[in-house]
């Protein structure tokens, strides 16, 4: 009786915004329908899918491309937030897919925990983040999605299914950054850390040559370590190091890095923009949560209306790649507000960038001038052809399908994947079936 109570609303679907279609974070996409499902329960979600013929699950919208978009119906994950008591015995959280990493962050701090890294922002959702191997930084560290232990869906047929590491084997490989092309993901299950501080230095106006000859000594030099640049000079513009505090060890920051001044105050990735929404800088120690994003979670993590696309190379050709882009510094110029560049560890997981190599990513926040960065995006990724560049997930690109599926060895076994578990196609849109599974028909 309580089901049936629970699943009786879902006759009609409901919409964030009854009159309106969705926007996207940056507001540069507007969802192709009204009808948004908000499911609470994985019985509801199991009811949503079976009564839909298409449909794409919907995060906290920060994607910058048609990967969550449908012009049927989307199902939204923001009501499915909740967090099981945490298994100390095993280290591990399973979480509700919704859930944003802002929020459950302070809850594992205050028990002991952590999450191994956190992206620039805190306010995505663990599910997202986890299905496009969104990432933060650090030579040592892999994406959001490696340390997915365990991950519940439900599948085309509105089957639930749970995969997990040790269990599952390859499947569970295949299936962790699954693009949103298995299934709507419920619930996930994260491998956790003793929970531990940081501080965070800046450095400005690192001289290119020292990259140049000490790129993995400088990417090393902290737990997560990331460049900002401009590309109009010889130098990087901003290194942000985080490190781990050690009990009972006493720390200065050194005045020099490589080249680069110690900043004496906190600033913006863009240095004209107050600092008043990043995280804490200065050496001052702080939880990791509250370091590791470039961003606090109160606060409006943009400059504004922007364009994002990101680009993945092994990391043996990061010094290259970066000479490769600062060839376009002149046509960069016009479009950029700012470049950063990170490192990821290498995983195991098929649809990832950085699958079996240690990658770099060279991240541009572009204004929001869709015609000069379409045009300016292919410059870019000619550029970094010759490195075998593979583009983030979730951000935008403009590299011909074909080539990009050349670039994932393991993407027929992921096919097979989408066809085992979604074999009518419910979740997949014009996106998904071209860049991803090679198809021209829907």
């Amino acid at each position: 009786m309580v089901t049936g109570a629970a699943l009786a609303p879902l006759a009609a679907c409901t919409a964030e915004k009854q009159d309106e279609k969705l926007k996207n974070w940056a507001g540069n996409l507007t969802y192709s329908t009204t009808k948004v499902f908000e499911p609470k329960t994985v019985e509801e979600v199991q009811e949503i899918i079976k009564r839909c013929h298409k449909l794409r699950a919907l995060g906290t919208r920060h994607c910058f491309n048609r990967i969550a978009d449908s012009e049927a119906n989307l199902i939204s994950s923001r009501n499915l937030n909740g967090i099981s008591p945490i298994d100390a015995a095993a280290r591990s959280v399973t979480v509700g897919s919704g859930i944003r990493y802002g929020e459950i962050c302070k809850y594992l701090h205050e028990r002991g925990f952590a999450i191994h890294n956190l992206a620039s922002l805190p306010h995505i959702s663990v599910a997202g983040a986890c299905a496009t191997a969104t990432h933060g930084s650090g030579i040592a560290n892999g994406n959001l999605a490696t340390p997915v232990s365990a991950l519940e869906f439900v599948t085309g047929k509105g089957e639930v299914v749970t995969l997990s590491r040790e269990q599952d084997a390859e499947t569970f490989h295949g299936a962790v950054v699954g693009l949103g092309s298995l299934g709507v993901v419920t619930r996930i299950t994260l491998d956790l850390l003793p929970a531990f501080s940081m501080r965070q230095n800046v450095y400005l106006n690192l001289p290119m040559q020292q990259l140049e000859n000490h790129f993995d000594e400088i990417m090393s030099s902290g737990y997560s370590v990331s460049l900002f640049t401009d590309w109009q000079t010889p130098s990087i513009n901003q290194v942000w190091i985080k490190s781990v505090v050690k009990e009972g060890e006493s720390f200065s920051a050194a005045s020099e890095f490589f080249g680069a001044t110690l900043a004496t105050r906190n600033v913006h990735p863009i240095i004209e923009i107050s600092a008043e929404n990043c995280t804490e800088q200065m050496g001052v120690p702080g939880p990791w949560y509250e370091r590791l994003p470039h961003f606090k979670m109160d606060f409006t993590p943009s400059s504004g209306e922007e364009l994002q696309a990101e680009y993945f190379v092994p990391r043996k050709n990061a010094v290259e790649a970066i000479q490769a882009v600062q060839t376009l510094r002149q046509e960069i110029k016009p479009l950029l507000m700012i470049t950063e560049i990170r490192t990821i560890d290498a995983d195991n997981l098929w649809m990832s960038p950085c699958y079996q190599q240690p990658s770099v990513a060279i991240h541009f926040t572009l204004k929001q001038n869709v015609e000069g960065v379409n045009n300016l995006l292919p410059k870019i990724e000619e550029k970094l052809a010759q490195f075998g560049v593979r583009p983030h997930w979730g951000k935008l690109f403009t590299i011909p399908p074909a080539i990009l599926q050349s670039r994932y060895e393991k993407l027929s076994d992921f096919k097979q994947l989408a066809n085992q578990f979604d074999p009518e196609g419910k979740f997949r849109n014009e996106f998904i079936s071209t860049n991803v599974l090679g198809e021209t028909k829907l």
